[in-house]
């Protein structure tokens, strides 16, 4: 099992990891407080109401394997060079690979967003998380504080998969291409995605032929072009059910796999679907599969299991779990 990370900067959990953080740092710089009442005036107001106050970042938080609550955290501070702030783990919860966690989501996203860079500032005798950032290839960067004793480090990005919504006509020019090839590639993986195995190329190339202005489709295109990753958003023609969508068919090709596509293509749909007036959504996942951490860690609701409701790619009857989550 891995380290699951969410972003969610109303999660409950925050507001204490945040304040241990702020606490500690207090302490180190030889200004120990007793409490959240003592903080600086900003700092107090991020340990108060963290979503107001990083409405603009990205707030990450991370969940050791075998445990029901995050105990690591990390902000993302949006602009030109995106900037690493707040990273904290839990001290009973060191040693578990959570900071490496974060920060691996935190580069993944930031490359994936065309940011050329990332950033941060560390306190110079904080010698674990120092290392930490040396050994992900962070250098030394010409100050932009100047604090006593604070150590600017900086780490340049490859470019990371771009994601964008399809037109009809550009669904059908990459359906016997790109996305037939990772049609085909997960369900020679083992995804329960609706097909046999072995699935014919062809076959593939034709469901997302057919796909093509039926629903939405958002693919994820790797630097040099290939398609990496898909999901589609089905809306229902009747009468009573035009709140709601579905999603499905969320793919990521199992070459592009622990970039965080699966997040970003899940969240693409969300935002997309939340804009144009859809205020329900659901899916379903073939159960105990690692979608089921996606979803989960993605504020998606499970509404039930059915035993025996779809056969994998071998022809085995598996349960399915049903998801929906409330937008807006």
């Amino acid at each position: 099992m891995n380290v699951l990370i969410e972003e969610n900067a109303a999660h409950p959990r925050l507001p204490a990891l945040l304040t241990a953080y702020h606490l500690a740092t207090e302490a180190e710089k030889g200004a120990a407080v007793t409490g959240p009442a003592g903080l600086p005036d900003g700092h107090r107001a991020e340990t108060e109401a963290p979503a107001a106050a990083f409405a603009a970042d990205t707030v990450l938080l991370a969940t050791a394997p075998g445990t029901d609550r995050p105990d690591g955290c990390l902000v993302l501070k949006a602009g030109a060079v995106p900037e690493v702030k707040r990273l904290w783990v839990e001290p009973a919860a060191r040693g578990r690979g959570l900071a490496g966690a974060l920060m691996g989501e935190a580069l993944r996203r930031a490359a994936a967003a065309g940011a050329r860079s990332v950033r941060l500032t560390v306190w110079e005798w904080r010698e674990a998380p120092l290392a930490l950032y040396r050994g992900l290839g962070f250098e030394p960067a010409a100050p932009w504080d100047d604090r006593p004793g604070l150590v600017c480090l900086e780490k340049r990005l490859e470019p990371g998969d771009r994601i964008g919504l399809l037109t009809p006509g550009e669904v059908r020019a990459h359906a016997p291409g790109g996305l037939a090839e990772l049609l085909v590639d997960a369900v020679d993986g083992g995804a329960s995605v609706g097909f046999r195995a072995p699935l014919e190329r062809a076959e593939a190339a034709a469901w997302w032929a057919g796909a093509a202005g039926t629903r939405d489709v958002w693919a994820a295109f790797g630097p040099d072009g290939t398609v990496t990753g898909a999901v589609t958003l089905l809306r229902t023609d009747t009468a009573n059910g035009r709140h709601r969508g579905e999603v499905a068919r969320l793919l990521v090709h199992r070459s592009a796999r622990g970039r965080g596509l699966g997040r970003r293509l899940l969240a693409a749909a969300e935002a997309h679907a939340a804009a144009s007036g859809l205020t329900l959504l659901v899916l379903d996942t073939q159960t105990d599969s690692p979608a089921e951490r996606l979803y989960r860690g993605a504020g998606w609701t499970p509404a039930g299991t059915i035993p025996a409701y779809a056969a994998d790619p071998e022809g085995v009857l598996r349960a399915t779990t049903l998801y929906y989550k409330l937008l807006g």
